[in-house]
């Protein structure tokens, strides 16, 4: 059976664009597209282009700096071109460190996948809005890209002011792109992304969605004060799928994991069942097969890894904790190949993310970022001014 992912039409409205009335590319990928997509196995692919960023954010998840390494080029254009018209995701996203530290790069990555019919979409820091217009490199990955996202949150202001990031949201827009904002909270009663929130719909209207999330203890963040530790683990007896399983994470080392934890990207700790290849030699058909087949896999998004590790007799811990120590236990894998093998385990895994897709892109923000805010991912209140020239 044909086990490529369902094609998922990603294309937004036409709508005017500033001044010049200039509409949204066609193949512009929404925020909510993106979202809805996130636990569609295979239907995205997530890329660390870099791991270093001129930024020094004291929030920042992967501790990037100027010294990190970059993904090696060759390898990653190679590999997108293993995509084909009946075997691609519908997403690459590029993330880093800061992704466009390598703006050539980010252009070619995304005319690759296009010959496929992938869209691309890129998440920055926003460095380069300090001060002025979009520079011409940045200018042309706008024109390349189906979906461009800046950070702001109060860390990120201490190193790009948001004038500056709504400012160059502005010329963004101009150029057609689909725009959207990356915004972290402090926690529940924060009011930052309020205050956020309604700059962007005085500003824009309702034509700039924002993802907010929650500052996490990992990488520099770990370092912040009053960060709790990981949550306590689920019940055992609690089917608890594992979301973040379904997209290949491509590395800064070139591996291929199908994990998005930190740890995992980084190469700190890459257990074996996380493994699904290199950049450097794999396709993307392989990659995909075995993210999709892998009964362990399956069983981690269908229940969860707690929920493995109990049903084999081990003794759970934390969610990743647990995760990364199953290979620890033999008999997690035996329970899990009687599970989620062969047609049986295939519908178990529909089912499962079929249920979590019900709630849409905003129940996935709900139980992962800001549930207060999840609703400012289909757009910010309609209403705005348009944007200044």
């Amino acid at each position: 059976m044909d086990r490529s992912i369902r094609s998922v039409r990603l294309l937004s409205a036409a709508t005017p664009r500033g001044a010049a009335g200039r509409t949204e590319k066609e193949t512009d990928v929404l925020l909510a597209d993106l979202m809805s997509l996130r636990q569609t196995v295979g239907a995205g692919v997530l890329v660390t282009l870099t791991e270093r960023c001129p930024l020094s954010c004291a929030h920042c998840s992967a501790s990037a700096t100027l010294t990190g390494r970059d993904l090696d080029a060759g390898d990653l254009l190679r590999f997108l071109r293993t995509f084909t018209p009946d075997c691609r995701p519908e997403v690459l996203m590029l993330t880093g460190g800061e992704p466009l530290t390598r703006p050539a790069l980010v252009v070619e990555a995304a005319q690759a996948a296009r010959a496929a019919g992938t869209r691309t979409a890129v998440l920055s820091g926003g460095f380069f809005a300090r001060g002025g217009a979009l520079p011409p490199a940045i200018r042309r990955v706008a024109e390349a890209v189906d979906h461009f996202s800046l950070s702001v949150d109060a860390f990120h202001e201490r190193e790009v002011p948001r004038a500056d990031v709504l400012r160059a949201v502005a010329e963004l827009l101009r150029t057609g792109v689909a725009t959207s904002l990356h915004v972290l909270s402090e926690g529940a009663d924060d009011p930052y992304p309020d205050e956020v929130a309604a700059e962007v719909a005085d500003r824009f209207g309702s034509r700039v969605p924002m993802l907010v999330a929650e500052v996490r203890a990992i990488g520099r963040g770990a370092a912040l004060p009053g960060r709790s530790a990981a949550p306590p683990p689920p019940l055992p007896s609690a089917a608890t799928p594992c979301e973040m399983a379904a997209w290949p994470v491509i590395t800064g080392d070139g591996a291929i994991a199908a994990c998005c934890n930190q740890d995992v990207v980084d190469g700190r700790i890459r257990p074996e069942h996380l493994r699904l290849g290199s950049v450097a030699t794999d396709t993307w058909r392989a990659v995909r097969d075995r993210a999709y087949g892998d009964p362990l896999l399956r069983m981690i998004r269908t229940v969860g890894p707690v929920h493995v590790a109990a049903r084999a007799g081990g003794t759970p811990g934390d969610y990743c904790g647990t995760c990364h120590r199953l290979p620890e236990m033999p008999e997690a894998a035996a329970w899990a190949g009687r599970a989620g093998s062969g047609p049986c385990g295939e519908l178990l895994q529909a089912a499962a993310v079929g249920a979590l897709r019900a709630d849409g892109a905003r129940g996935l923000v709900a139980r992962h970022g800001s549930r207060r805010h999840a609703g400012l991912v289909g757009g910010t209140t309609d209403g705005g001014r348009e944007v200044a020239t």
